[in-house]
């Protein structure tokens, strides 16, 4: 898979080790990667020349089946649409990923995360449902394997974060959601995603994240780990 993406971040981690029913595929400069439920949806991430990518995407779309979003760096994405009638434009936002081998030090002391065990899962459920209901890292449904919370000082859950979708060359974090009241502006937010890109790092030797383009509070602290920002697309069949 490696050679086939040429160490793209954004293939490699739709692959999933190919041991989900991902599939991947090449011509030419193009390769692309048809991956059922990574991040919820069934997506074909695609990277390559315009010339070579379009008949790729065509046949895998074929092959496949249209239920699959073709996502990849926007440039290739919008030329896709204008060349493939079936393609219509769903949207752009941002991927960012680090290979470390550390995050950056962090500045000054702040809370302390940790991983949530199952009986506070519901609690962490529960502060998605409110502050981020649009998430797809859900504790109760599939995708994460683990999630990790920061508690205040009077024992309420003020920050969450999820180890989701990750492949075995690279993690992702999802589901970042923070109280407004009490987590919020006291670095619950940056310890929570921390803590949990710092495993990545250890376990995988790369992290990533998906982040909405319009989120600049999330994109600046997201830079301010060490993150490089990637601009991305996504396309859907009529």
């Amino acid at each position: 898979m490696r050679t086939a993406g040429e160490d793209d971040a954004l293939l490699l981690w739709a692959a999933q080790g190919l041991v989900t029913g991902a599939r991947a595929w090449s011509h030419g400069s193009a390769s692309a990667v048809a991956s059922p439920g990574a991040s919820a949806r069934d997506r074909l991430a695609v990277r390559g020349s315009v010339a070579d990518a379009v008949p790729l995407v065509r046949h895998v779309l074929a092959e496949s089946g249209p239920g699959y979003r073709p996502v990849g760096d926007t440039r290739l994405i919008t030329a896709l649409v204008e060349r493939i009638p079936e393609l219509s434009y769903v949207g752009a936002f941002g991927w960012m990923d680090t290979t470390g081998p550390e995050l950056p030090r962090q500045t000054r002391p702040g809370p302390v995360a940790d991983w949530l065990g199952r009986a506070e899962l519901p609690e962490a459920a529960a502060l998605l449902d409110r502050h981020f209901p649009s998430s797809y890292a859900h504790p109760e449904r599939p995708g994460a394997t683990a999630w990790a919370g920061i508690r205040d000082d009077r024992g309420r859950l003020t920050a969450i974060a999820a180890d989701a979708w990750s492949a075995p060359e690279i993690g992702l974090l999802a589901g970042v959601a923070t109280h407004p009241e009490h987590g919020r502006g006291r670095g619950h937010a940056e310890a929570v995603c921390r803590f949990v890109l710092d495993s990545l790092l250890r376990r995988s030797g790369r992290a990533a994240l998906m982040v909405d383009e319009s989120n600049t509070p999330a994109i600046r602290l997201y830079r301010r780990l060490g993150l490089r920002w990637r601009g991305i697309s996504a396309a859907a069949c009529r």
